[in-house]
């Protein structure tokens, strides 16, 4: 309770109990953590921490590496995302992913944001068009390359070619985005942009967000979760972190002293 004002909150997704493996080696260690629907949760802590594991086990990303296993559970608006019966295909267009480095396809811009809605079957060239203006503009690059959808996604800069990626992954209407280090490659300025568009997808997505980058996880999260060794040390809002760790390890690392 806040002035009087109850905040209501809508959990999208959580982790429960959740160990993963790389062979032998337990990478992650009973791992509970939660998601609110239309919340920035920044996920921080050194290098090697599992930070970037956990992110993957959200969309199944670490299927595709052999001799990888799961415990535990994970849920999508209470459905278990390692069930057997479920569309892995099916759940990666709810959980979009970017990741740390630009991947645009050799393709057109046009074709690089229009792509993931051919694969979902969109034959309506227009309802195409649609969309893939819809998302440059929720990606913040509409007006920068409007003039030359046709032209290859590989001329833009670095920064464009982010936020290119960020339209790919939301032109089939994720409900949740997952990004992973998405402004380490690039300068202040196009850092900056990556940054308000976070602020601005907010309204309309679940965003979870690996930062090496503690002032960037304070300037666009609303929670952040710190990790160490393959388990989550603490996780509290953004604020309540920042200048009031509960736990030493925590107070630590956000002030310089290890990692």
């Amino acid at each position: 309770m806040t002035e009087g004002k109850v905040l209501m909150s809508t959990l999208k997704m959580a982790a429960e109990n959740l160990d993963f493996y790389y062979g032998d080696f337990k990478a992650l260690k009973d791992i509970n953590l939660s998601f609110e629907e239309f919340k920035v949760t920044a996920l921080i802590g050194p290098s090697g921490c599992g930070k970037s594991t956990f992110l993957r086990c959200l969309n199944r990303m670490n299927d595709l590496i052999a001799g990888t296993r799961v415990e535990g559970k994970v849920t999508l608006d209470n459905q278990d995302i390692y069930s057997p019966k479920l569309d892995v295909v099916d759940l990666r267009r709810h959980v979009g992913m970017v990741f740390q480095k630009p991947n645009p396809f050799p393709k057109t811009i046009f074709e690089n944001v229009a792509y993931g809605l051919r694969v979902n079957g969109w034959k309506d060239k227009n309802k195409v068009a649609e969309r893939v203006e819809q998302s440059l503009q929720q990606g913040a690059l509409w007006d920068e390359v409007k003039d030359r959808l046709h032209e290859s996604a590989l001329g833009l800069s670095g920064g464009q070619q982010q936020r290119l990626c960020i339209a790919r992954a939301l032109a089939v209407q994720p409900q949740v985005l997952l990004m992973d280090e998405p402004a380490s490659a690039l300068d202040p300025i196009a850092t900056q942009k990556i940054e308000e568009l976070i602020h601005d997808l907010k309204d309309a997505l679940t965003i979870i967000i690996v930062t090496h980058n503690m002032q960037q996880a304070a300037r666009v999260s609303d929670v952040t979760a710190f990790f160490y060794m393959g388990q989550l040390i603490e996780v509290d809002s953004t604020e309540t972190l920042f200048t009031r760790p509960k736990n030493k390890q925590t107070e630590d690392y956000i002030t310089g002293r290890f990692g």
